[in-house]
């Protein structure tokens, strides 16, 4: 069982920065491949950046390329999301998950989620 806490979001102007962190509990968050994935009013889960569990893997959404950087520090059992150049299209819900099944950007791969961390990107 592994639970996560997200933290980090917030109220940022176009251009801007934040960093998200995902706090995992239990002892083996190291075996687990983690993801960030953002919901905006109205729309559907979106897939945002995933590593793999050895952080070495990483894909991204085409549209965070460059901007963000997904991380982990298994040490710490938390996991980061740095987001540079935040536009106001960024402006969601974002949820870090874990999972230990097929690695990748389907949400039906992660078995535990946080609760969510807002960031509002204003222009």
């Amino acid at each position: 069982q592994v639970q996560l806490v997200e933290s980090g979001g917030g109220l940022v102007q176009a251009g801007g920065s934040l960093r998200l962190s995902c706090a995992a509990s239990g002892r083996t968050f190291s075996s687990y491949y983690m993801g960030w994935f953002r919901q905006a009013p109205g729309k559907e889960r979106e897939f945002v950046a995933t590593i793999a569990s050895s952080d070495v893997s990483t894909i991204y959404l085409d549209s965070v390329k460059g901007r963000f950087t997904i991380s982990r520090d298994n040490a710490k059992n938390t996991g980061y999301l740095r987001m540079n150049s935040l536009k106001p299209e960024d402006t969601a819900v974002y949820y870090c998950a874990a999972g230990s099944g097929n690695w990748g950007g389907n949400p039906a791969g992660y078995n535990y989620w946080g609760q969510g961390t807002q960031v509002t990107v204003s222009s």
